[in-house]
């Protein structure tokens, strides 16, 4: 990994935060996105490689195109991209959900990862190698109560993987997608708004994934030698089996 340039979006936390210090570590140079600059800002401080920043919300596509544009021609020349960013909120069945809430999901979970990796295309394509490695959910392999949307834009993820594999196969760009379980994040605190109580729940008696275990399982996928493709990986807690059935410590 040394020198090879990584770009993750939705650095400013959680796995994207994780995943940049795991390859950090392995003397990668970094492209962080994120959406918050403090956040970054942070971040950085704590990496002790070369970095740049590009602030914007991946559900812009203007912004999207404009902030990879930006980056001098050595930048652009990206190894690998982590398309980390997106979100939950809600988990209401169809008939009482917030329909701003699916929008959030749908722009953030689906299109903004299409724009993202649209984006950074072009030089893979040419120089005809690179990664790309999505960020799934056990969401996007099962469907569980109240989760419709989310599922959904999972889905779409999980074949959106699918199908960009199979275009840029003939140009030697492995694309692959990981798929964690419970990880706890600020992820909950998000999806019920705020509710930390709530959002403690989601997690108690699991022993949940941290960001730092997905963020390994990420850093192994870009790292096996480049002959071996890793296009489907589910990471789940031990204590969980599935997306909906969990063995919780009483």
């Amino acid at each position: 990994m040394k020198d090879k340039i990584i770009c993750i979006t939705g650095a400013s936390s959680g796995i994207g935060w994780a995943t940049a210090k795991a390859f950090a570590n392995q003397g990668a140079r970094l492209i962080l996105c994120g959406r918050r600059k403090e956040k970054l800002d942070e971040l950085e401080e704590q990496l002790r490689v070369e970095t740049v920043q590009l602030i914007f919300d991946v559900r812009e596509r203007k912004a999207v195109f404009k902030a990879f544009e930006s980056l001098a021609s050595p930048w652009k020349k990206i190894d690998v991209l982590v398309n980390n960013a997106g979100n939950a909120h809600g988990l209401d069945p169809v008939q009482t959900a917030n329909i701003d809430d699916w929008d959030a999901m749908i722009d953030g979970n689906v299109k903004g990862l299409m724009y993202v990796t649209k984006a950074v295309l072009p030089h893979m394509v040419e120089s005809k190698k690179g990664q790309i490695i999505n960020l799934g959910s056990i969401a996007g392999k099962e469907v569980y109560p109240n989760g419709s949307v989310y599922c959904s834009s999972k889905f779409a993820v999980d074949a959106f993987t699918s199908g960009l594999r199979i275009d840029l196969n003939p140009f030697g760009i492995r694309v692959g997608a990981i798929h964690p379980g419970l990880v706890e994040t600020e992820f909950s605190e998000v999806r019920f708004k705020g509710d930390e109580q709530r959002a403690a729940k989601v997690y108690e008696g699991i022993d949940a994934l941290t960001a730092e275990d997905v963020a390994d399982a990420i850093l192994y996928m870009a790292s096996v030698p480049e002959k071996v493709n890793i296009a489907d990986m589910v990471i789940l807690p031990t204590r969980q089996a599935n997306a909906y059935i969990n063995n919780r410590e009483s």
